[in-house]
């Protein structure tokens, strides 16, 4: 858990300083980055993690990801 824990909150500033560096940032990320969940199973149990985090986790396989990206930027979730 500890490992795990530290790889997102290392995560977190290397998208910001990569997005700080290119203009690939959207504003659409902003929010699922600062909204913060708790989570009540897995290996992020008791721990809280942005929505951003939790999207690019393990339990999210890439086409998933993908495919609700789009319908968050589409305005659909």
């Amino acid at each position: 858990l500890i490992a795990v824990k530290t790889s997102n909150k290392d995560t977190v500033p290397a998208a910001g300083e990569k997005n700080d560096d290119s203009p690939k940032e959207e504003p659409w990320e902003t929010p699922l980055k600062t909204t913060v969940v708790d989570m009540e199973v897995g290996e992020f149990q008791g721990h809280k993690i942005s929505v951003w985090d939790l999207l690019h986790s393990k339990y999210i396989p890439e086409e998933n990801r993908k495919e609700l990206l789009e319908l968050y930027q589409a305005g659909e979730l």
